[in-house]
This record gives C-alpha cells, sequence and structure tokens, in this order.
C-alpha cells in the first residue's frame, strides 16, 4: 500500500464539508439509532478524499452501502458515515470469463438486471438482493449455496480500497492479508472503492426447485446433508414455536434447487418469451411503523401452521422466478416495519459438524419459552473463507428473526451464545446487535491477526463503527458509546420522523 504514516490524534472537531449531513442511522433491525455525519461521494475519488481528510483531521469514518445489516455494522455515533450508494457504475465486462469491475455501491439487484438478460448471475447472493457489492464484501455474505459454492469473497479477484494508509488495488495473491482482512472485516479496514467479481453462467432467469416436508429438525438436517451433491441451493424453514404430540419440534419446510435450463421449461411446460427477462418489483410495501409490533406469539404460530400446511408435502422440478427463491421478502417493501416502534433482532449462528445437537437444543429453548420467530432458517455450510472473520464453518447455521421488546428475550440468547461458543461456533457479525464482548475472542480466536492487519491499514485507527466499539473490535469494548452520540435526539423520532432517510 502507499502513503504509509502515523495516525493522528483522534476526537479533533472538523468543519463539515458542503453536501453533508448530520442524521440518525440504525440497521434493518432498527434499534439503537445513533447520530452521525454523513457523506455522499459522487464517485471513488471523491471517497478517497473523505478518507483523507479525517485521517488528516483526526476523526473517524466508516463505509455504509444501503444499511441492510441488522444491527449496528454501518453505524458511527459522532463521526462520519460515507454513503457510497451514489457510487453504482459498471467499470467493465469481460464476457469470455464473466468479469465484472462495478463500482462498491452497486446493489445486487442492480447487477441482477443487467446481468441476468446477458446470461450470467452472481455467484452468491444473500436473501436480499438490496446489497452492494461493498457490503457484500465487508459482510462476506454467504447464500443457500455455500455447502458447494462458499462465500461471496470466494468469487471476488481483486478491490480497490481507500485506506487511511493509502489507496490500494488488493487481490488475494498480492497481498492474501489485506484482502482476507477486508473479507468479512465489516468496513474497518477501509472504504472499498471497486470490486471484481467473477460472475457465473446461466440459461434463463428462472430455477428448478423440489420442496419437501420434514415431521422434525433431525430429519430435516438428515435431508438436507443427503441433498449435498444433487442441489447446488438447499434452504429449510423451521417452525420453532410448534411441538408434537409425541414430543417432536423442528417441523420444517426444504426447498433445494437448480439453474433451470431451455430444457426444463421446455418439460415444464413453461412458455415465455425471452427466457432471460428478469424484472422484480415489490408487491406492497409498508408505509410506516404500525404503533405496536404486529409480530406475537400467536400470531407466529398461525403464520407457522399456515406455512407449513401450505408447503407440499414433496413436489419436484417446480420452475420459480429467480427473485421468488432467492429474494421473496423483498416484494414486501419495508417489511422491518412490521416489528413496530422496538425493531427486531436476526440472530444467526454456526456450529460446527458433530455439534447438531446444539441447533436441536436452541429450538428447543425456542420452542418451551414460546419466543415468537417467523423467519427460522437452516442452511448447510461448507469449508470456510481463510479471513480472520469469517462467519461461515463446515458446519449448520440457524438464523432467526425475533422481535425485541419480548420478556427473557435477551437471557435465551445469552445461553445459545454460550452453548454456540463452548460448541467451537460463533454468530455473525453483520447481523449481531446483542452479543457480550466477552465472547468475541471465544468465537473468533484469530481476532488478534486480525487487529494487526487492520493496524497496518489503519495505524491510526480513523475506521470505527458502533459494532466496532461495542465488541472491541477497534479497541476497548465500549457499550454504550454509539447510543451516547443519539442522546437527546431520542430514539422514537428517529424511528419515525427520520424513518425514510435510512438508505
Amino acid at each position: 500500500m502507499t502513503g504509509l504514516g502515523s495516525g493522528r490524534a483522534r476526537g479533533t472537531a472538523r468543519a463539515r464539508q458542503a453536501g453533508e449531513e448530520v442524521r440518525l442511522l440504525t440497521g434493518w433491525g432498527r434499534a439503537g439509532w445513533t447520530a452521525a455525519t454523513v457523506a455522499v461521494p459522487a464517485d471513488g475519488a471523491e471517497a478517497e478524499k473523505a478518507v483523507r481528510r479525517t485521517a488528516e483531521t483526526g476523526g473517524t469514518i466508516l463505509p455504509r452501502g444501503l444499511g441492510r445489516s441488522y444491527g449496528d455494522a454501518a453505524q458511527n455515533a459522532g463521526g462520519t458515515v460515507v454513503d457510497l450508494t451514489r457510487c453504482d457504475r459498471i467499470v467493465s465486462f469481460d464476457a469470455a470469463g464473466g468479469l465484472l469491475r462495478a463500482e462498491a455501491g452497486l446493489s445486487i439487484g442492480a447487477l441482477l438486471r443487467w446481468s441476468i438478460p446477458r446470461g450470467w448471475f452472481v455467484p452468491v447472493t444473500p436473501g436480499t438482493r438490496h446489497v452492494t457489492l461493498g457490503g457484500a464484501l465487508a459482510a462476506d455474505v454467504h447464500g443457500k449455496n455455500h455447502h458447494r459454492d462458499g462465500s461471496f469473497a470466494r468469487f471476488v479477484r481483486s478491490f480497490r480500497i481507500a485506506a487511511p494508509a493509502g489507496t490500494a488495488e488488493i487481490t488475494p495473491e498480492g497481498d492474501p492479508d489485506a484482502f482476507w482482512a477486508t473479507a468479512g472485516g465489516m468496513g474497518l479496514t477501509g472504504v472499498v472503492i471497486e470490486v471484481t467479481l467473477e460472475l457465473i453462467p446461466i440459461e434463463t432467469a428462472f430455477m428448478s426447485v423440489d420442496t419437501e416436508r420434514a415431521p422434525d429438525i433431525g430429519t430435516c438436517m438428515e435431508m438436507l446433508a443427503r441433498g449435498d451433491g444433487r442441489y447446488r441451493y438447499s434452504v429449510a424453514w423451521v417452525d420453532c414455536l410448534h411441538r408434537s404430540r409425541r414430543g417432536t419440534l423442528g417441523r420444517s419446510v426444504l426447498t433445494r434447487a437448480n439453474h433451470a435450463g431451455e430444457d426444463d421449461l421446455s418439460q415444464s411446460g413453461v412458455k415465455v418469451a425471452d427466457p432471460l427477462a428478469f424484472s422484480p418489483r415489490e408487491v406492497v410495501r409498508l408505509p410506516l411503523a404500525p404503533p405496536a409490533r404486529l409480530v406475537s406469539r400467536t400470531g407466529a404460530a398461525l403464520f407457522n401452521e399456515l406455512w407449513y400446511r401450505r408447503a407440499p408435502r414433496r413436489r419436484e422440478g417446480e420452475i420459480q422466478p429467480v427473485g421468488t427463491y432467492f429474494h421473496p421478502l423483498d416484494a414486501v417493501g419495508s417489511w422491518n416495519l412490521a416489528y413496530g416502534p422496538p425493531g427486531f433482532t436476526q440472530y444467526q449462528f454456526v456450529v460446527p459438524n458433530g455439534s447438531e445437537d446444539v441447533v436441536g437444543r436452541a429450538v428447543s429453548l425456542l420452542a418451551d419459552r414460546r419466543m415468537p420467530s417467523l423467519l427460522a432458517v437452516l442452511k448447510r455450510f461448507g469449508p470456510g473463507d481463510p479471513s480472520p472473520l469469517a462467519f461461515p464453518a463446515p458446519g449448520w447455521t440457524l438464523a432467526l428473526d425475533l422481535p425485541l421488546g419480548i420478556e427473557g428475550l435477551s437471557r435465551l440468547l445469552d445461553e445459545i451464545d454460550v452453548m454456540v461458543a463452548d460448541a467451537g461456533g460463533r454468530v455473525y457479525l453483520a447481523k449481531d446487535s446483542r452479543l457480550r464482548p466477552g465472547l468475541v475472542e471465544r468465537m473468533y480466536p484469530r481476532l488478534d491477526e486480525w487487529r494487526s492487519v487492520r493496524r497496518r491499514m489503519d495505524p491510526g485507527g480513523v475506521l470505527v463503527s458502533d459494532l466496532g466499539r461495542r465488541l472491541g473490535l477497534c479497541g476497548a469494548p465500549q457499550p454504550s458509546a454509539g447510543r451516547a452520540a443519539a442522546a437527546g435526539a431520542g430514539a422514537a423520532a428517529g424511528a419515525g420522523a427520520l424513518a425514510g432517510s435510512q438508505r
């Protein structure tokens, strides 16, 4: 990297630049609002200037994309947040190798609108298309195909990053430490400006989907493991409230799929004018947050019953649009508002192979304590990335959407945290909003290795987030540091008047 220099003292006030404004920010879970100065650069050069300016004046800075991290990963209380959503241009595309060069603010959704009609698909997509390429790299997102293809960074061939130590083009061969510290590094090594990503070829904008019900969590896990070689994509929805008369729990609906070819469409009798046409849209949008959450124990139990019963016992070869299979919730705009003013947390953990009992015990605890989770998702992971902060590891991951404000929720998740850590597992930092700092070192034993690379890229500690402060990633843990900066603004005011300004 170029431009190496000593770090300057932090905390120095600086004048806000033109086009910047102080705003309240939160994650997709809509809890823990904090205030920051938001800069919206028009291109990578402006983003680089913002990093240099902040390093010189002793402030703190953090990149932000579309705000889909569930917790406080994209917030920087009292500092600067660089909103990269205007940096969304496609720079180049090599059709021979499927190599795309694009600005880091390009969303997966915008990329798919461009690439699918040309016969290309993103190699890894999370459960929403409203994620930028820079955010996907920072969180090293995974999808329904991790058991086969791994996570997002495995398909990144290079990226350009503006760090306080200098701006550089990083490849996994040229600077593997910087590459893998940034992949999964939650934006704390620099502001990614451009990404070169390898796409995968497809014949149609459809999936061939097999659906099957499982009576309990153990059977579900066996079925997922058996399908590893047959399906590129697999996922299971799990009912974490229902317990059968025989005492079994975790009844599930598995959906496993491969990309559909033109022959699959023909054999299924599906006729379309253009098999590569792709135009996803919102079906409905929640206009504002209701005064109280819409998710209750009774409502969740009813939803889970209907969802399980409407699924076929077994159905093979159903043709579904790619948006329906990969991003079903994107059809409901602002669906996170349904959890009301308290917001919600998405809690996701992974445990290694051989610790399947932890998943069963977690589901049992959720059922015993009647925790209303509508969206409990189980997936199987393959080998993880070399990143010190990589979340995926060979084993099983369970993700849960849980409304905040439910009595006993914090105690329950603390219990599961310990179970997960004891099993050699970890929670996903991109979704975390409440993990105790003392467990981070156990869950991520290579954390010091990551800190060492971070110091090389950011010697003055300029890159800071509320998540980093809370968990001690950027120094000693400061549980209340983020919330203090928002005092006086009021979480209720932020959730109401400023909800529309969240990016």
